[in-house]
């Protein structure tokens, strides 16, 4: 992988590239004003790894299926050779000489050789492709060590030898595709989560012409204001509105959950979700590239390209790994041959170590458990935006909350709609259908539509909305700020709204908690986290909620200024924080958090800004999230500790002349495919997820 990004980082048209071996991906930034990628798959096909476009190339299970076909044959074929050349080999143990032990070495090489060639081609290929780009990788040593024993072996057989290892090589190029192909299956159970996101993307849609016939178009023709039609049995392609027609769809992509929603025309849905019953007429809201499944793609290739600091360390670690193989070789070479003298006992041990010390246990132990991970909470409908934050939420130490739109559903609803004159109805109405606070929206929803519109019009993260309305200054948000412009101050709850001069207006509204919030905080408080609240809102709302919740800390009437305060006096405590918040006003303290996560219900900015997104309604997926990070953290040091195990163990054994080839072959092979099942782990403990989940829920209820 650093091999790759070193090679493509040199070029001028690129930025940044990321590499990931168990995607078998790059992601690569341009450079500004470049539009071709020619140089980037020149380059790539000089150092070995021809590539194509993500978007040009069929990446589906096709694709895995003929690479696994071929590993299957290629074993299938090592196989047999293996047991025929052992059985001429038992023949030559048990006695045979002379002319009949040279005709079974013969017979032995006759099949060993076009055996090796075609089963140890995925070897071979591999190292020649990373040698003529003057680089190493991990195949290099397999590939010399297979080479080194067939040629000492036919060495042998011309010159009449007694000995040779075609039995050797053979089954040693057995096992080894023996665990290339369970690593190759493994790996691509690791990326199917992942990979079959984009499966869901629909390629052809059905556009409805303004005579009423319907003509199919491909996806990227389709711009906001196209109206489709979906049979059922299809996925939408883009986030849109019914316009007509009554239908089931399946949205567990989005909201994790299989039972069908009923949808009617005004319903807006989100591309990606299937269609069950009905056909419908629906309106497109975005484009392709802008709708949610393209977001969602685009926030699992940002994960994918993250570097933690145990991919780091991995990195470091390989790139010094295989020269410092094949010196240990020479070196056990050498040594041999100085204290024996027997140049072919000295090449045979030295071909042990090549093999039994290939690095590739200790280059999965960490891309594999992030793939894993990274699917297994996309299943649960959390979609990680950045690959090293498992690692920092797995560090997490406490836990900020905002309030509304993130502990509350935002569907708030007034207790009390206050009495106001006209002029007083069309500001609050002109400003609250411009502003995007749950607050604003929910009191928009009490008043007629105004055709006012206000000038100057500002919304201050934090604070409220504010505008010129038929020529005066008006301000609806927290009271604190409307009480600046305000001539009389009003007790009460809620939002405030005031012309410049005049009386203060007091919304007091009555929000609803999240689903399984109360159950959220009192897991983490029992897992030893704290949380506390971090809201804007009044006082006395704040701490109704908190009493509500079981918090602990709440702080109240906080701008984005306070919230990072917070965060940054947290941080010099020595806490590691995770944000959970949602609107404009928490961007800044989202960015600055140790790590932070928002719901999919939260503004763009708010999106952006977090490192986690979830997709499900309820607050059960904090937790999940912190318990999966934890899982991984643990799942990623057991990795390295049994890649560095096995080294310890294997390395002294292969240089002492314990270990021969085939035993080093099923060595290494075992613990690359320890270390990726090791991975797989995380995806076990998924349905005691379900069941936890199920009974937030049924509590919740």
């Amino acid at each position: 992988m650093a091999g790759i990004e070193r090679a493509l980082g040199a070029l001028p048209e690129v930025v940044n590239a990321r590499a990931n071996l168990t995607m078998r991906r790059i992601m690569v930034t341009p450079a500004e004003g470049t539009s071709n990628l020619g140089a980037v798959f020149s380059e790539l096909e000089r150092i070995g790894h021809p590539a194509t476009l993500i978007d040009d190339a069929d990446l589906s299970m096709e694709t895995g299926d003929r690479t696994d076909q071929a590993l299957l044959r290629a074993v299938a074929v090592a196989g047999f050779g293996a047991m025929n050349v052992t059985l001429l080999s038992v023949a030559v143990w048990s006695g045979a000489g002379g002319a009949t032990r040279e005709t079974f070495h013969l017979i032995s090489a006759l099949i060993a050789v076009p055996v090796i060639a075609y089963g140890g081609r995925f070897f071979f290929t591999s190292a020649w492709t990373a040698l003529s780009g003057g680089r190493m990788n991990m195949d290099v040593p397999i590939a010399l060590a297979i080479a080194l024993a067939t040629a000492l072996s036919l060495f042998e057989t011309v010159r009449g030898g007694s000995e040779v290892f075609f039995d050797a090589s053979v089954t040693l190029t057995f096992f080894l595709l023996i665990g290339r192909y369970l690593d190759h299956r493994m790996r691509t159970r690791a990326r199917n989560a992942m990979t079959g996101l984009s499966r869901l993307a629909v390629r052809e849609a059905r556009q409805v012409l303004p005579s009423g016939n319907v003509r199919t178009i491909s996806v990227e023709a389709i711009v906001p204001g196209t109206i489709l039609r979906i049979p059922a049995g299809e996925r939408i392609p883009v986030d849109v509105e019914i316009l007509s027609g009554e239908t089931d769809l399946d949205r567990a992509l989005v909201t994790g959950e299989s039972e069908p929603v009923a949808v009617a025309a005004g319903s807006k849905v989100e591309a990606g979700a299937l269609n069950l019953t009905g056909s419908v007429d629906v309106r497109a809201r975005r484009p392709v590239s802008e709708s949610f499944l393209a977001r969602m793609m685009r926030m699992l290739a940002t994960a994918e390209a993250g570097r933690g600091r145990y991919v780091r360390i991995a990195d470091r670690a390989a790139a010094l790994y295989a020269p410092l193989i094949h010196l240990l070789a020479l070196a056990t070479f050498i040594g041999w041959m100085t204290m024996t003298g027997d140049w072919q006992r000295a090449a045979f041990v030295a071909i042990s170590v090549l093999i039994v010390t290939c690095p590739c246990a200790l280059a999965l132990a960490v891309p594999v458990a992030h793939v894993v991970a990274a699917g297994r909470l996309m299943a649960e409908g959390i979609l990680m935006k950045d690959g090293s934050a498992l690692e920092r939420l797995a560090e997490v130490d406490r836990v900020a909350w905002d309030k509304t739109g993130t502990l509350t559903t935002g569907m708030s609803t007034l207790k009390d709609f206050p009495r106001l004159n006209a002029a007083s109805d069309t500001a609050v109405g002109a400003l609250a259908t411009r502003s995007s606070h749950p607050s604003a929206q929910c009191i928009a929803t009490y008043l007629c539509a105004s055709h006012v519109t206000p000038e100057e019009i500002r919304e201050h993260p934090g604070f409220g909305v504010e505008g010129v309305v038929q020529g005066r200054l008006a301000r609806l948000g927290r009271a604190s700020w409307v009480g600046e412009i305000a001539a009389h101050w009003s007790d009460g709850d809620g939002p405030a709204f005031a012309f410049d001069g005049d009386k203060m207006q007091r919304f007091p509204l009555d929000e609803t908690p999240r689903v399984g919030a109360a159950e959220a905080v009192g897991e983490l408080r029992r897992s030893g986290l704290p949380s506390e609240i971090l809201s804007g809102d009044s006082e006395r709302a704040v701490a109704r909620l908190a009493n509500r919740l079981g918090f602990a800390e709440a702080r109240s009437e906080m701008g984005p200024d306070d919230k990072i305060a917070r965060l940054d006096t947290l941080r010099s405590e020595g806490r590691r924080v995770l944000m959970v918040g949602d609107g404009l006003n928490d961007t800044a303290a989202l960015a600055a958090a140790h790590v932070s996560m928002s719901p999919a219900s939260a503004s763009d900015a708010g999106r952006a800004a977090a490192d986690l997104v979830f997709l499900r309604d309820d607050l059960s997926a904090v937790p999940l999230a912190l318990r999966v990070a934890r899982q991984t953290a643990r799942i990623v040091r057991q990795n390295f500790g049994l890649a560095i195990l096995y080294n310890c163990i294997a390395v002294p054994l292969a240089i002492g002349g314990v270990v021969t080839p085939l035993i080093a072959a099923i060595a290494m092979s075992a613990s690359s495919v320890l270390v990726v099942a090791n991975s797989l782990r995380l995806n076990r403990n998924g349905a005691g997820e379900q069941e936890r989940i199920a009974t937030f829920k049924e509590v919740s209820a």
